[in-house]
Formats: C-alpha cells, sequence, structure tokens
C-alpha cells in the first residue's frame, strides 16, 4: 500500500491515534510549538486530515494548503462545520461515522422526552430541596398516554426514537425532505403541519443553511400550549428568542434541550425557567459512542488508503476521488 500520510487536527485519544498509525504516519497538529512551520513541513505530502469540532470549521483556505489531500475523515454524524461543498470542488471524500452515535443519542432524547413532560429533574431539585412534605407534594404533570410524538429529521436518530416512542405507547408522525418509502407512520410536508399534529415535536436537523432557524415562532404557535419541544440535533436549527418568548407566554408548556445555537453559551433566559431541561450536549457523550466512532473513522480511512472506497462518505462529496 502506497505511504498514507495521516494529521490529526485537534486532540484524539491515544488509542484512536495508535490505530491510525497502522495505517500511515501520524501526525498531531495540536502538539505542535510553531504550528505554521509544522504546516509547511508536512502539508506537500499528507493525503488524509482527520478533523473534529474540537479543531473549529475547515473552510477550503485551510484545505488548498495540502496538495495532496484526498480524503477527510471527521468524527460523530455532524459535518457541519466541515465546507463540503468546498471539498467535492477539491475532489475530496468527506466521511463521517453516523451510526456511531445512533442509540445513545436517542437514548438521550427519549430522557428528554421523559424528563420534560413528566417534569422529573424539577420533582429532584423539589426534594433535595427540602419541600417535599405528606402537606406539599409535587405538582402532578401531564403523561405520555394518548400523546402523538412528531420527528422532525426522520434518519438513522428518529427511527430509533421511533421505536423508543412505540414501546412507550406513543403515535408517531414525521417530517423529512421526503416521504420515505416503507414508512406507516404519518408524513407531514413541513414542520408546521407536523407541530400542529403532535404534543411531543423532537428536532433531529443538521445545522445548515437549509435548516437554520427552523423551529420558529409559528412552528411554536402550532405546537400549542400544551406541547412540548425537544431539541437534539442543532442549536442553530432554533430561533432560540422565539422559543424563550414562547416558554414565557406558555405557547407551549415546556422544552428538553440538549443543544444550542452558540454552544457553550445557553440564553440566560432559559436557566431560571422551572418548565425547561437543559444538559450540555451529552446525548452521544458515552465511552461507548466514543470508541465506536473511533473505531468507525479509523474503518474509514483504512478502507479508503486500501483503495475499497470510503465506508461513510457524505453525500455531497464525490467518490472516486480527483486524482493527484
Amino acid at each position: 500500500m502506497q505511504a498514507f500520510p495521516i494529521l490529526v487536527a485537534a486532540p484524539a485519544p491515544p488509542p484512536l491515534v495508535a490505530a491510525l498509525a497502522d495505517i500511515g504516519p501520524v501526525h498531531r497538529l495540536w502538539e505542535a510549538t510553531d504550528r505554521e512551520e509544522t504546516l509547511a513541513r508536512l502539508a506537500p505530502d499528507i493525503r488524509c486530515l482527520v478533523w473534529s469540532p474540537f479543531g473549529g470549521p475547515l473552510e477550503e483556505p485551510f484545505m488548498a494548503r495540502f496538495p495532496s489531500l484526498q480524503l477527510v475523515a471527521t468524527m460523530g454524524a455532524g459535518y457541519e462545520i466541515i465546507d463540503v461543498a468546498a471539498a467535492a470542488r477539491r475532489g475530496l471524500i468527506v466521511t463521517n461515522t453516523p451510526d456511531a452515535v445512533t442509540e445513545d443519542t436517542a437514548d438521550a432524547g427519549f430522557a428528554l422526552i421523559l424528563d420534560t413532560v413528566r417534569r422529573f429533574p424539577a420533582a429532584e431539585r423539589y426534594l433535595r430541596g427540602g419541600k417535599w412534605t405528606i402537606a406539599t407534594p409535587f405538582a402532578r404533570t401531564a403523561s405520555l398516554r394518548g400523546k402523538t410524538l412528531g420527528i422532525v429529521g426522520y434518519g438513522r436518530i428518529g427511527k430509533a426514537i421511533a421505536r423508543r416512542a412505540e414501546a412507550f405507547g406513543l403515535k408517531v408522525v414525521y417530517h423529512g425532505r421526503n416521504r420515505q418509502a416503507g414508512v406507516a407512520y404519518p408524513y407531514h410536508p413541513t414542520i408546521e403541519e407536523t407541530a400542529r399534529a403532535s404534543d411531543i415535536l423532537i428536532a433531529i436537523l443538521p445545522g445548515d443553511a437549509s435548516t437554520r432557524a427552523a423551529i420558529d415562532a409559528n412552528v411554536l404557535d402550532a405546537l400549542g400550549p400544551a406541547g412540548f419541544f425537544i431539541n437534539i440535533g442543532r442549536g442553530v436549527c432554533v430561533d432560540e428568542p422565539a422559543l424563550v418568548a414562547a416558554l414565557r407566554v406558555g405557547a407551549i408548556a415546556g422544552a428538553g434541550l440538549d443543544v444550542y445555537a452558540d454552544e457553550p453559551n445557553v440564553p440566560a433566559a432559559l436557566l431560571d425557567m422551572e418548565n425547561v431541561v437543559l444538559l450540555p450536549h451529552v446525548g452521544g457523550a458515552t465511552d461507548h459512542v466514543m470508541q465506536a466512532v473511533g473505531a468507525r473513522l479509523v474503518a474509514n480511512v483504512r478502507a479508503f488508503a486500501r483503495g475499497e472506497g470510503p465506508l461513510d462518505p457524505v453525500a455531497e462529496t464525490p467518490w472516486p476521488p480527483a486524482r493527484r
């Protein structure tokens, strides 16, 4: 196999780096004392760039520094930090690791549904605060019984959420770019219509220009004062001021959020709301996911280096790659 130099841009687990070293020479950019000198020295030979959200956005000027680059391998399902269109223009392959995060992220999404509807975190704070007595029980909450869950973004995670919803007796409706063949659940062509048909609306959308602020005041009004909103996709998909306003005036009953538009910054208004459950983007943050993500990333790089083609190319990037 031809030499396949790899540049890992941001801190990565040692087992991942060691596994990549079995494929080709690995260079750790984050350890460089002089980043510019290191890039100038290594860039001509690098054929694979391993990227993660910790590296920040990956844009065309940085890609252009690597004349031999063929593959950008990223960790996780989301790849909005990468200018995929620019990569495609340059004949580069971009891969992600979509299946690795599915089940644990779906667990987190359904936990947010339960916590938001049943207000379990608020109940625990009530107990810990010494407020629970025989005379002052915690207030009754809404129930999942008879509810309809609207899933916005019916991909791998959306389907995993739907399986969990069925086990809890929820009805399911969904929205995506297109109606999917073989799916028995009712399809709605717009997010607003999906919200109107739902008691609980969960967003699992990628963070790109087409989804920015897709959950807006109109969607929240359609969800209604008894409705709950959950987001485990990307924070930029929500008009956060509109969400805050809806929660303040009771236009919706509550929200459960794992993602935010300007992470790690959370709108201050949300922090004081008792009808909101907030998590620090931990949907896929498990040992199992990290191991699976690493293994799948390495499998993508190894398959590409062997000339077998990438296992998980994102749809916008070409195969075979441009020859250099």
